[in-house]
């Protein structure tokens, strides 16, 4: 499996604070079977990205456990007027192994019509914008048609591995559960913070995923499409969005 979303790199922000920490984590992921890994600090309000650190601190944790996991760079984006200015100039600063996708974060208390022009923008940009964990952000959550209209537009959209096992509560995993049936979601990533709370783990998710919607599909969000925008390629699988009146409707016999 490959997880293009987490917190792993040491003291850069809310997610390791150790290097020894990261280490656990990292050795979590071997163990489960993990081989590819975007540490992906926050870039923020609350906390600055520095490049070269995190790079650093990249090669850093890649030296200590060697070539039994390939480790690389990228950003938990947020969408302020800040990044937005910086990622115009500099885009391998922030991208997934910086190569052309980049994951994309929004506020949880407004998501502004603008949005969606700083969205195409990226786009025209040459950039390919991953919505991170729409099913925990309860804007999006009651504007459900937004994030479907993001997807008919080109954009891609990502769950976190611990929503689809209930780990974020009911509302979460059945919002998470729903996009995929509906065909919105092209990533399962772990969003990993530390060793205990939000571990580095994926297979669990992989088994919901296979038994709800068959290995294909398993396949496709946490091995095929990570890898893909690992590498920088064009995604193999871009699922048909059904949407809610696409589902088969029960049928009434009247006598």
């Amino acid at each position: 499996m490959v997880d293009i979303h987490c917190h792993l790199l040491p003291g850069v922000d809310d997610g390791a604070s150790t290097l020894d920490e990261s280490l656990q984590m990292a050795e979590a992921a071997i163990a489960e079977g993990i081989t590819h890994i975007v540490a992906t600090p926050h870039s923020s309000d609350d906390f600055v990205f520095d490049a070269q650190r995190v790079r650093s601190l990249r090669n850093e944790v890649q030296a200590r456990i060697g070539p039994r996991l390939t480790l690389a760079t990228g950003c938990d984006f947020h969408l302020n007027l800040k990044n937005l200015e910086d990622v115009e100039k500099y885009p391998g600063k922030y991208t997934i192994n910086q190569k052309n996708y980049l994951l994309v974060e929004f506020n949880e208390f407004a998501i502004p019509p603008s949005m969606d022009e700083k969205l195409h923008d990226l786009q025209l940009a040459g950039l390919s914008p991953i919505i991170t964990h729409p099913e925990r952000n309860w804007i999006i959550c009651s504007q459900p048609s937004r994030l479907a209209g993001w997807v008919q537009r080109g954009f891609y959209v990502q769950v976190t591995a611990a929503a689809l096992t209930g780990g974020f509560g009911p509302t979460a995993q059945r919002y998470a559960d729903d996009w995929i049936d509906q065909g919105l979601v092209h990533f399962v990533a772990s969003d990993a913070h530390n060793v205990k709370r939000r571990p580095l783990t994926l297979r669990p998710a992989y088994e919901v995923v296979e038994a709800r919607c068959g290995k294909e599909i398993a396949l496709a969000l946490l091995v095929q499409n990570p890898l893909a925008a690992f590498e920088g390629r064009p995604l193999p699988f871009t699922p048909e969005i059904l949407g809610k009146a696409s589902k088969p409707k029960k049928r009434f016999f009247f006598f």
